[in-house]
């Protein structure tokens, strides 16, 4: 555990690399909560913590029949298993094991395709395609074009513009790569999280930096230009010099987007954890620190901030969405996916639909279970009620562009309720000298951006457990 002589060395050479800093604002983003506060993410509103089952049956299937087939819909294909179980990890995932349990899982999902694709409009197209994880490339070649074929034949996908894998490079072979490539993969994303061998050891996760810009060589080779990386402070053991090596190996990956990160440590709800050691985490104040050590140095190397955690080439799509005010947030985090639908296939996939979010069974047995009875394999979720969607999208507008734009939304039919300014009234008081509000703008200014979380839970009608969300930095 770092001393406090320790903390304040550290906070000393990282407050000398970041001239935008002064101790002043520190201490107005220590009033505010940053380093004592836990607060939805926010990758949907309301948070996935506000989902119950539902108590209607066909509602998910309902809700898919009436879907507008004049536009266009994404879909994510959740394959939950990984090889090894990172100890760091929240995601819902399980040990692979016995491989025939891919066999299982994929007759599963070439079933549930074929029931949400009877309920979908003839004519509805998708035009992303995303396999995530667990670690999608834990399928062999075999089982890789099997499931691309399944979603061809359930899917019109000639209309396709992207297609993304997450690959682990620790499960990943030539023969898999060229049947991703075959399948038209376009886009690859690659968890980093740190390059340090003790971080590494620690989290559970050994990956070498050789590994993965081999990995990277080998997408590279393939003409797989579009390249996604995560890295992650606020790691055990992590310090500022650590950090700072792991991202100059990144970077010289050149990877087209970077996603940065803060480790949530939620033992109570990911068991997993309890492999961290605790003292080892750095505290509140010095994950602040190390964040902005990471964002210094992506801005210095010329990428382009995007939101609150990402960072972009100029020359990149996100950079594009975020300049046009056409940038948006979802499970996945900052995109440019515009589909106002987003279809989740497999074990605990999430959809965004018109209507609401539906999530399926989170576990893989009940979630076969459900498709083998015949049912759809979605159990809860969230309908849109009231002013639902108008505080997603001030929510969306406030981590994508740190603003409201209220003309914006009228042009996007909402309707602005006597609610929306005398919340934005309210906020604007709490955070006075942080927020400008004028006749046509609610705006964060720059020093308030860390608080964008905590800005956004102002709007936020739900009330929810502290316990249930992760630390505000």
């Amino acid at each position: 555990m770092l001393s406090q002589f320790c903390l304040i060395c550290l906070n000393a050479r990282i407050l000398a690399l970041s001239h935008t800093i002064t101790m002043n604002q520190i201490h107005a983003l220590r009033r505010f909560g940053l380093f004592d506060r836990n607060v939805p993410r926010y990758t949907s509103y309301p948070p996935a913590t506000q989902f119950r089952e539902f108590s209607e049956p066909h509602t998910a299937g309902r809700w898919l029949s009436e879907l507008p087939s004049e536009k266009p819909i994404s879909l994510y294909v959740h394959i939950p298993f990984c090889r090894r179980l990172c100890w760091f990890c929240a995601c819902r995932t399980q040990g692979l094991g016995n491989d025939g349990r891919l066999e299982t899982y994929l007759d599963a999902l070439n079933h549930e395709m074929h029931r949400v694709s009877e309920l979908l409009p003839s004519s509805i197209e998708v035009s992303r395609l995303h396999f995530g994880g667990g670690t999608p490339t834990v399928l062999s070649v075999e089982q890789i074009r099997r499931l691309t074929d399944a979603l061809r034949s359930h899917f019109p996908l000639h209309a396709l513009d992207e297609l993304s894998v997450e690959i682990d490079p620790n499960e990943i072979d030539a023969p898999r790569l060229d049947a991703f490539v075959e399948a038209g993969m376009t886009r690859a994303s690659i968890g980093v999280q740190d390059f340090d061998p003790l971080i590494q050891e620690t989290i559970g996760r050994p990956q070498t930096f050789a590994l993965t810009e081999q990995t990277v060589s080998a997408l590279r080779d393939r003409g797989i230009q579009s390249l996604n990386t995560d890295v992650v402070y606020g790691l055990p053991h992590q310090t500022p010099e650590r950090l700072r090596r792991s991202i100059e190996q990144l970077l010289s990956l050149d990877p087209d987007r970077v996603a940065l990160y803060g480790y949530a440590h939620v033992p109570w709800m990911a068991k997993r954890q309890v492999m961290i050691p605790e003292a080892a985490l750095p505290k509140a104040e010095a994950r602040f620190f190390l964040s902005e050590l990471a964002r210094e140095l992506f801005l210095d190397a010329g990428y382009v901030p995007i939101g609150i955690d990402h960072f972009a080439k100029p020359s990149d799509a996100l950079a594009a969405a975020q300049a046009t005010g056409h940038l948006r947030r979802n499970f996945q985090g900052y995109t440019d996916d515009l589909a106002s639908t987003l279809l989740g296939l497999g074990a605990s996939a999430i959809s965004k639909l018109p209507k609401g979010y539906v999530q399926n069974d989170a576990t893989i047995g009940g979630y076969q279970s459900r498709i083998q009875s015949g049912q759809l394999a979605s159990l809860r979720g969230h309908e849109f009620l009231q002013d639902d969607a108008l505080r997603a999208r001030i929510v969306e507008m406030l981590l994508c562009d740190f603003r409201i734009d209220w003309s914006q939304l009228e042009r996007e039919g909402f309707v602005l309720t006597d609610w929306v300014r005398q919340d934005a009234d309210l906020a604007a008081s709490q955070f006075a000298g942080l927020i400008t509000v004028t006749d046509g703008l609610f705006q964060l200014e720059p020093e308030a951006r860390p608080l964008a979380r905590i800005i956004a839970q102002w709007f936020d009608a739900y009330e929810v457990a502290s316990t249930a969300h992760s630390s505000a930095i």
